[in-house]
Parts: structure tokens; sequence; C-alpha cells
């Protein structure tokens, strides 16, 4: 069962395959989607500074008797810290805010602050210093693995110049019909773990009628048959709901899609509307 596998990262720490995504799941909505999750066994939780929900993680992590070295955590900087000291005061406002003495991964959110996502700003210094403070972070127990979301091949190649601790993960938008494969390449060939966010497109691909057949013929559900596209690609899903019928469905993925889908799959037509998510900066250029 997915829920039991992992993933393990170069620096030995083990991460479950399949997480669960909060984004857009409100603080108090949250804590009852994370003990849902853990009763049915999800042991992956992801969440982010911008979310506004880590208390209510860390209020359902505490509440559930769940071990603590049972329960893998993410959580990120927001976007806009793009300096040392604002960045080693963040990670500390992230773990207060979960009740935990370490995080598993901390990631940086963005490689530039949201309303300048993908200007030509690269902010390649503030990112260096950030990336120095979850580095001391991490090299005081506050962090057991430290990486980047949203980083395209520039970002990552002014970290490696500069750090002492390499990215162990980047997670970015991945899905059927949006699929950077050059990008997935030039990540995994770098020994890091590519975590996709938004696996079902938001949603969209639920419209998708040619999806919509193919998953017909495997007789399973389009958030299925997505989910297990990105894990035949190597790929971490965090599929987001708060519903807990779809959080059973999302991790029962044991099936193959065979080769000749996987390629009809990646060259699907891409979306053009992500709906109510549109004007989010991710969706609005992906």
């Amino acid at each position: 069962m997915i829920l039991h596998e992992t993933y393990t990262l170069t620096n030995g720490v083990e991460i479950p395959k399949l997480g669960l995504g909060t984004w857009m799941v409100t603080d108090e909505d949250v804590e009852q989607a994370v003990r849902d999750a853990l009763e049915i066994g999800y042991r992956h939780f992801d969440t982010a500074q911008a979310y506004q929900n880590e208390a209510g993680v860390g209020r359902a992590l505490e509440s559930s008797g769940t071990a603590r070295d049972e329960v893998f955590v993410t959580t990120k900087l927001a976007a806009e810290v793009k300096s040392y000291a604002a960045a080693a005061s963040a990670i500390d406002g992230s773990l207060e805010a979960l009740g935990l003495e370490s995080i598993d991964l901390m990631l940086i959110h963005s490689p530039q602050p949201w309303a300048e996502f993908r200007g030509q700003d690269r902010y390649f210094e503030g990112n260096r210093e950030a990336w120095k403070a979850l580095e001391d972070a991490y090299e005081a127990g506050k962090l057991r693995a430290i990486g980047v979301s949203n980083f395209e091949q520039a970002d990552l190649d002014n970290l490696f110049e500069v750090c002492s601790v390499q990215p162990m993960v980047n997670q970015i938008l991945a899905h059927i019909s949006n699929t950077p494969a050059d990008l997935i390449r030039n990540v995994q060939d770098r020994g890091m773990l590519v975590e996709a966010y938004s696996p079902i497109g938001h949603g969209a691909l639920l419209e998708n009628k040619e999806i919509a057949e193919m998953a017909r013929r495997y007789e399973v559900s389009i958030p299925r048959l997505s989910i297990r596209y990105t894990l035949q690609l190597g790929l971490l899903p965090l599929p987001k709901t708060a519903n807990a019928k779809h959080m059973r469905e999302n991790a029962d993925v044991d099936f193959v899609i065979t080769d000749e889908d996987m390629e009809r799959l990646r060259n699907a037509a891409p979306i053009e509307d992500y709906g109510e998510a549109r004007d989010m900066p991710v969706f609005a250029n992906p």
C-alpha cells in the first residue's frame, strides 16, 4: 500500500511517498483533516507559513496520540523571506506554531516573492541567505531535511554554487498535461527528490474527457490516475483535500499505467484555465 512506502533522501531520511497537501485549508478545518488522514494511515503532511494553518496541523498531531517519529511534517519559508535574519526567525516561528522540536522538511517556498513570481529579478543573494539559515537550522537539529519549491534550473545553480548542504527536494507544479520534463530530469540528476503539488491540476483535470476515458479503462477515478501518473515518474504527489473519502481514494493507487498511456498523459493538452486558482502566480504562469 502506497501509505507504507517511502523514498529516501540523500541524507538517509525516509519520506512517505504520498503526502496530504493542506493549501487553502483553514487553520480550523485542517485539524479535522489531519486527524482523519492519520486514522486512514497518512503519515506525511505538507503545510507552509503562507497557508496560515501550521498551528492547526500541530494541534492535530498533538491530540492524535500518534508517535512523533511516525509522522513526517513539511513546511515552507514564506516566499518573501529573503534575508538570513528573517529566515532564521521564520524557522523558529514555524517550530513554535507547529509545536515541534524539529521539522522533518523545510523548503524555500519560492525563489521570488509571490508579487514578483517569474520576474526578471531571481533574488539570487536573498535565496543564498535564506538557504544559509536553513543549513544552520539543519546542522542545529531543528530541521531533518531541507529543500526548495518552485525553483528553476538557474535558481538551483545559484544555491549549488555556494551551499554546504545540498538541497534534497524541489517541490513543483507537475501533473498530467503539465510535466516539466527538463526540470524534473535536472533536479533528479542532482540527486534531489521531486515533489508534485496539485497533481490533479487543482481539479482542472476532472474536466478533461480524454483523461476521463483513460481512467474508465483502468476502472479508476481521474484523481487516482493522476496520482499514479506522478508516482510512475518517480515523483512524490501531494494531493490536497479535507475530505476523508477522497483521502482514502487518493491512496488507492495499486495499479500500473502502461508506457503507451504514460506517453499519452505526458502529451495531453495543457490546462488553459485553472478555475478559482487562475489568479495564483503558479497557475497563471505554469
